[in-house]
């Protein structure tokens, strides 16, 4: 790891403790105060203080810093710490659980959702809010579950957009989404376990994942690591595979201080006042004097008004996050699940990860597969929302005391033959709803009449799935906008151009014209629909949100809403149609102004295009050194293929996250088992594997994972021999 990957590691460690300022300068500091006040590096000096030092997998943490420390020392330089002054330092156990702590945190959705939602309530009222928030979930695509052995925030618009900036500005990619399926082996063509796993992370150089197959005596895994972490977060080897999607939990939850008038450093709790605890924080930023972070505590959590500049001033608000909070065993997890030899020693591993709440997807040679639910989930009271901010007077000990782990969702060996996630809702469970910010059912449709339309899977129909490009939902809301278009109000080719668009089958093929039409138009009908009431960045920030995924089908197919009517317009009242019809005026002007009027000249991949961009890169004089692409791209946004992209006024949409490595196991020939790396392996932008598989991953190809011995020396390039003294 630290040969390829030291400098990625370096950035990797610190951003949870607000040491990204100390590399690139003042314009780093908002993004280091925000991490600071996650209390991310607090929680990992305790998860490691009460770390058990006679356990193997701290044995093994030792042993892997050893390493990392031992080529600090003697190896070569990477050319990035030269570009930016800094000096090389060794690495502790509590770099690694900040690693942990950052990863955990970019999945989180709360920071993007609550203060939006909240401030829709008290600016908009009830009927607006009740629109956007859907209590109990009324898809037809839920992870069925099954066992088979039993004060207002006035300007919160604002602050929300700001969160959006701070934790976008960390050199590091975000998680963002994933799927999987394991399917049984009454589904497969040799009666064999068939596996299928591709991450949803925000792109980056180097790659996210380094890939390493380990073979010692008493252990073998071929693995997918994060640099700084020792253990692999997805992996297989002959008996089993298990890999990760996330699980989308909401285990982010923001309370209303109320705060004494007499003195503003006391908060109101259980009858009586209680002074915040008070932090003071050392930033070091380079070319600059250091910068005294102050920070203040409640019991529920950090207070992030003191480094959102927009909140300042505001009533406190806490931050409640489970992963700080507790027992931290996620290294015991990582250890449990890469050394468990079955699937009964799989699910004790899995249940020492308490946060960020994850699909944790099981199969193996003796014919299971499994699914779990994986988070430390709490039980809040049905008249709590935990999407909206909620008053601290409500928080009580029945707000902390979590479901057991028995209670979680999870399908293990189900009679419909598979398991699957794609980041959307699970069933109830006897506890009922597990609240979240799913992602819509776009891909889980896609997924579930795949599957269950075939009873002879093999690797080639697992592959060809991983890079599926067909949305089952896209047709559905052409269909839906159309029908409320005024072809009165439509010329003779705006009228074709509708027939056309309705015969697309929702495939984003580079060539697809239909792709970049109906994308620009979803953009004007959510800026139409949105906009005038949140605002310019209120709607920005609404862009940001899980909420734009879910809300849009339902939106085009809602016939009433209170939301159609332009509040800037007091004389007159704007219908649906009158939405629909401007957003698809406004798009075809764009198109055809950006690309002419033959529709044939409209290309998707002139639109959506992948550039994997190294914190360095964004200098002009850099970028052709450490960048990698652009290259266009087939897939789109929620379509199996998941090719993520922001909506802005622009109408070109640049890929921010998709999957991070694509990987299919097969248990009738383990050792043919195929995967692939969205660059290379190496971070070195000067080895010939820094971007060496780019252009076969751009393009939907897979290469072999190889295990055999054999195979391995026949094909070995390089080797580096590493001698103990």
């Amino acid at each position: 790891h630290a040969q390829d990957r030291l400098w990625q590691m370096e950035l990797l460690r610190r951003v949870a403790r607000g040491g990204i300022s100390e590399v690139f300068g003042p314009d780093q500091v908002p993004v280091d105060q925000f991490f600071l006040s996650l209390g991310i590096s607090d929680a990992s000096e305790r998860a490691v203080q009460s770390l058990d030092k006679n356990s193997n997998a701290f044995k093994l943490l030792n042993a892997y810093l050893q390493g990392i420390n031992a080529f600090i020392e003697k190896g070569p330089t990477p050319p990035e710490y030269y570009l930016t002054g800094l000096e090389k330092t060794s690495f502790t156990p509590v770099d690694v659980y900040n690693s942990l702590g950052y990863m955990a945190f970019s999945f989180a959705m709360a920071h993007k959702t609550d203060p939006l939602l909240t401030e829709i309530r008290d600016r908009l009222g009830a009927d607006y809010l009740g629109e956007l928030i859907d209590q109990k979930p009324e898809v037809t695509a839920r992870i069925p579950i099954f066992d088979s052995r039993s004060d207002t925030l006035e300007q919160a618009f604002a602050a929300v957009v700001k969160f959006n900036q701070l934790a976008a500005g960390a050199p590091i990619p975000a998680l963002e989404g994933s799927n999987s399926w394991v399917v049984s082996p009454s589904k497969t063509k040799t009666g064999k376990v068939l596996f299928a796993n591709d991450p949803h992370i925000g792109f980056a150089q180097p790659s996210v994942w380094f890939e390493a197959h380990v073979n010692a005596p008493d252990y073998e895994k071929y693995g997918y690591h994060l640099a700084g972490i020792p253990f692999p977060l997805l992996g297989h080897n002959r008996n089993n595979a298990y890999g990760l999607t996330m699980f989308e939990n909401d285990d982010i939850d923001f309370y209303q201080e109320r705060i004494n008038p007499k003195d503003s450093n006391q908060y109101w709790r259980n009858g009586g006042w209680k002074s915040f605890d008070r932090l003071e924080k050392v930033i070091i930023v380079k070319g600059a004097d250091p910068v005294i972070l102050k920070l203040r505590r409640s019991d529920i959590g950090m207070i992030v008004n003191d480094v959102v500049p927009e909140l300042k001033g505001k009533t406190p608000v806490s931050m409640s996050w489970v992963y700080t909070q507790g027992e931290n065993s996620v290294l015991e997890a990582l250890y449990g699940i890469s050394h468990a030899a079955n699937l009964s020693a799989f699910e004790q591993a899995v249940q020492n990860i308490h946060a960020p709440g994850l699909n944790v997807m099981y199969g193996d040679s003796a014919g299971n597969v499994a699914w779990w639910a994986a988070a430390r989930l709490i039980a809040f009271p049905d008249s709590v929302s935990t999407k909206l901010i909620i008053p601290a007077s409500l928080r009580d000990s029945s707000f902390l005391k979590p479901w057991s782990f028995s209670s979680n969702p999870k399908s293990i060996n189900p009679p419909i033959g598979y398991v699957y996630s794609a980041n959307n809702q699970p069933d109830s469970t006897a506890l009922g709803w597990v609240p979240g910010y799913y992602l819509p059912e776009n891909r889980a449709r896609r997924i579930m009449t795949l599957l269950e339309g075939r009873s002879d899977w093999d690797g080639e129909g697992i592959m060809d799935m991983l890079v599926d490009d067909t949305s089952p939902v896209v047709p559905e809301i052409i269909a839906d906008l159309s029908k409320y278009l005024n072809v009165k109000e439509l010329n003779d080719e705006e009228i074709a151009y509708v027939d056309v668009l309705n015969k697309w089958e929702g495939s984003y093929t580079l060539e697809s014209h239909q792709a970049v039409f109906y994308h620009r138009w979803v953009y004007h009908f959510l800026k139409g629909t949105f906009q005038d009431e949140l605002g310019p960045e209120g709607f920005k920030a609404f862009l940001g949100t899980h909420l734009v995924k879910r809300l849009l089908a339902e939106f085009a197919a809602k016939e009433s809403s209170v939301w159609w009517d332009n509040i800037l317009t007091p004389e007159t009242i704007e219908t649906k149609e009158d939405v629909i019809l401007e957003s698809f005026k406004l798009a075809m002007q764009g198109v055809t102004s950006d690309f002419g009027n033959q529709y044939e000249d409209w290309s998707w991949g002139s639109v959506h295009q992948l550039e994997h961009k190294h914190p360095i890169g964004s200098l002009p004089l850099f970028r052709s050194l450490f960048n990698v692409g652009p290259f266009p791209v087939r897939g789109s946004t929620e379509v199996i293929n998941n090719m993520a992209f922001s909506y802005d006024s622009t109408g070109y949409f640049p890929i921010t996250a998709g999957p991070s490595t694509r990987r299919m196991i097969d248990f009738s020939d383990v050792e043919n088992s195929m995967t692939i790396l969205p660059t290379g392996q190496s971070g070195n932008p000067f080895s010939p594997y820094y971007e060496d598989q780019a252009l076969l991953y751009s393009t939907g190809g897979f290469r072999k994972m190889m295990i055999n011995a054999q195979e391995i020396k026949e094909n070995t390039q390089h080797t580096l021999i590493l001698i103990p003294n």
